[in-house]
């Protein structure tokens, strides 16, 4: 819960702005300020206080804990001009509340933590438990030390300015290790833990068997990523009680499925219990992994819980990344969110320009010109394969003409796949022509190098004698400058010449130009490669020079009436 503070009416209106934008996250604390921010201090997460920062620093100096324990704050200047993260910018989520306050009442947002303002990840931000010398460790990659990685496990990470060698370690590591002077420990969630009871075990039993299986193997619990049991336990108490506890989700699975699993150590009592050989094992290896602890039972007597152990092998991140048209206020947050925190990056040239600067440093770059789609797939999976954070963009939606496609049809079940979808260049058209696409459409892409003319233009037919609204990609190049006069034809058969013809080019960019015109009157010589035509149906009207497709026809009739 986010605590909103206020002391003026020009605070209070900025702060009912956020209260009623965020209606679910949000608690506002009346009164007295002192107290509210006290009270409010004690019983959130997060605090909005729309006061100088000042006044906050004297408000909650005697309140501080700990930067583990604190909560994140934020102040918003009377003005509405600033939204300073005051407080737990990383552990508190403070410097990301004070980028979303910005953003919605439009404030400019102030993070002064080192790591932030030179674009570094910060060890504390990876969503990984860490231990040892953050501080000193941070401290060393902002002053351009060498930080060495020691990776015992195979994870995707963000990109850090990372060498072979040095005096500082970021390790990365399951093992039940004490982090070493000038290092750092983070711990994936790389562990399985299987675990089968009988009915009513007790959880302090369940949890025993757990820790002692894990310290005994020299593991470490930060690592345990997940329970995993068979369905007909998805309701025990013990292990429920225990996944809780261990802050891990508890995954079930059916017996059929632990039938099918390869174990060491098959046994009779649960397949007569259960339907399967094997709980413990069999629910550890369903993703596949090395088996650390192989099963192993409580020492209670007689023993009512087993577990076994498996290292999952880390899983490689792709993530699919639509760029939007061009403009910048048109690619997306969570493409931006991808592109922070991809490690690689591989792409068109010409599309890396685009976002190069949002890149972190240390970020290796992959790109190449155009006419290698295929290759860039391959590039970008076999990174991934390899266990990096990937990041493979495409302009407009990467699965619209783009390169989700090649990358997916290269990709198998070894990999994380994200999809991250953009605003595409028949949208972005789309908004500057009026509404076009207000009823059905289709987008048809009229280069043959990898469809044959004769199965677009059986296409191009299909949505002519459908009365479908046409948006061709690719229209016209200096190489293939007869597709898009014999698409036209085809439609010309169904529509008639005033039909509105729609011409953007470049949209979104600098140097963005569109016209409205009619079927009877399109110059195909004026279309490039930059360009998309969206052809309306018969139900398309220009409209006070807007292109316009009405979602229904009640009008149609009264306006052809009227012609």
């Amino acid at each position: 819960m986010i605590g909103l503070i206020s002391a003026t009416a020009a605070g209070a209106a900025a702060r009912d702005r956020l209260a009623a934008a965020w209606p679910d996250r949000t608690r506002v604390y009346e009164g007295p300020v002192g107290d509210a921010v006290r009270t409010a201090f004690a019983q959130c997460e997060q605090l909005v206080c729309f006061l100088a920062t000042g006044a906050v620093v004297r408000l909650v100096a005697p309140l501080l804990s700990g930067k583990t324990e604190d909560p994140g704050v934020v102040c918003v200047d009377e003005g509405g001009r600033f939204a300073v993260s005051l407080l737990g910018g990383h552990g508190g989520g403070a410097n990301e509340l004070a980028r979303e306050v910005g953003d919605l009442l439009g404030a400019e947002p102030v993070v002064t933590t080192a790591t932030d303002a030179v674009d570094l990840a910060g060890l504390d931000t990876l969503g990984l438990p860490v231990e040892g010398d953050v501080a000193g460790v941070s401290r060393a990659l902002l002053d351009g030390e060498a930080v060495a990685l020691r990776a015992e496990v195979a994870w995707p990470l963000p990109p850090l300015p990372l060498a072979a060698e040095g005096s500082y370690t970021i390790r990365l590591t399951d093992r039940l290790v004490e982090a070493a002077e000038r290092e750092v420990v983070l711990r994936p969630p790389t562990l399985v833990v299987g675990v089968g009871a009988s009915r009513g075990a007790p959880v302090e039993e369940v949890l025993g068997l757990v820790g002692d299986a894990l310290r005994e193997a020299g593991l470490s619990v930060a690592s345990v990523a997940e329970l995993a049991t068979v369905d007909a336990k998805a309701e025990e108490a013990g292990i429920v009680e225990a996944a809780r506890r261990l802050g891990v989700p508890l995954v079930t699975h059916s017996a059929e499925e632990l039938s099918g699993i390869d174990v060491p150590n098959p046994s009779d009592a649960p397949l007569a219990a259960v339907g399967t050989p094997s709980v413990a094992e069999a629910a550890a290896l369903v993703g596949g992994g090395e088996l650390l602890v192989p099963k192993r039972k409580s020492a209670a007597s007689p023993a009512m819980a087993t577990c076994a152990v498996v290292r999952r092998p880390g899983r490689g991140r792709l993530a699919v990344v639509g760029l939007g048209p061009g403009a910048r206020d048109l690619l997306t947050p969570r493409a931006k969110a991808e592109l922070r925190r991809a490690s690689v990056l591989v792409g068109l040239d010409q599309y890396v320009d685009q976002i190069r600067d949002l890149l972190r440093p240390g970020t290796r770059i992959l790109e190449s010109g155009l006419g290698a789609e295929e290759e860039r797939a391959r590039t970008a999976v076999e990174e991934a394969r390899e266990g990096q954070a990937v990041a493979l963009i495409g302009s407009g939606d990467a699965g619209v003409y783009a390169m989700a496609s090649p990358a997916l049809a290269e990709a198998s079940d070894d990999i994380d796949v994200v999809g991250v979808p953009g605003v595409t260049a028949a949208l972005a058209a789309g908004a500057i022509l009026g509404a076009p696409l207000g009823h059905d459409h289709v987008s048809i892409s009229l280069s043959d190098l990898h469809t044959p003319w004769e199965v677009i233009e059986r296409r191009v037919r299909a949505a002519a004698e459908a009365d479908i609204v046409v948006t061709f990609y690719n229209p016209r190049s200096r190489g293939r400058d007869w597709q898009l006069p014999k698409a036209l034809g085809i439609l010309a058969e169904h529509r008639t010449p005033r039909t509105p013809v729609g011409v953007v080019r470049n949209a979104s960019r600098p140097d963005e130009s569109s016209r409205l015109t009619t079927l009877g009157s399109l110059d195909p010589a004026t279309v490039d490669m930059m360009t998309v035509v969206t052809v309306g149906n018969t139900a398309t009207r220009d409209i006070a020079g807007r292109m316009v497709t009405p979602r229904g026809y009640r009008w149609q009739s009264a306006q052809e009436g009227s012609e």
